[in-house]
């Protein structure tokens, strides 16, 4: 179950991460056992609700997740504030001020035709680049999403810097 203390903390570093890298990076597990790891850049976070979260992402361009989903749905998402002035004054001052990173647990739901809300948040989130190429080519169609229930969120402690 996760608390409003956690979940406030965890969307802290998840928009950080966003914002520095312009990804997440999810885990699942293929039929075999072996671990993969994909790049996300279009998770939405959602609230905090009976002490779990909901929480969706564009599924446009995976392959291996979707297939790993089939047979095995937990996930696991990390957020890693990768800023390189946030690490530059953490190191200066021996203590991270702020949590550098967070692992949310959770499941991955089924694929799903996109609400007309969540297209719409999604765009307002890339409406800085919609003017490039590569907003056309990559993210003007964007139509179908998967849900990930969130369970558990994880703080990443690293050494002694962490609080």
């Amino acid at each position: 179950m996760i608390s409003e203390q956690q979940w406030q903390s965890a969307k802290s570093v998840c928009k950080a991460s966003l914002f520095s890298s312009l990804h997440y990076a999810i885990a699942s597990v293929d039929e075999n056992g072996s671990p993969h790891l994909t790049p996300i850049g279009s998770l939405m976070l959602g609230t905090l609700t009976n002490g779990q979260v909901q929480a969706c992402y564009f599924e446009r361009f995976t392959k291996q997740l979707p297939s790993n989903a089939t047979h095995n749905t937990n996930v696991c998402i990390l957020a890693v504030n990768s800023s390189k002035w946030f690490w530059f004054q953490s190191l200066l001052k021996g203590q991270f001020l702020h949590q550098p990173a967070v692992r949310l647990a959770g499941q991955l739901g089924p694929l799903r035709l996109a609400t007309d809300e969540e297209i719409q948040r999604w765009q307002r989130r890339v409406r800085l680049l919609r003017f490039t190429k590569g907003h056309r080519l990559m993210w003007q169609s964007m139509r179908h999403v998967r849900d990930i229930t969130i369970t558990e969120v994880k703080a990443v402690n690293i050494g002694k810097m962490t609080r």
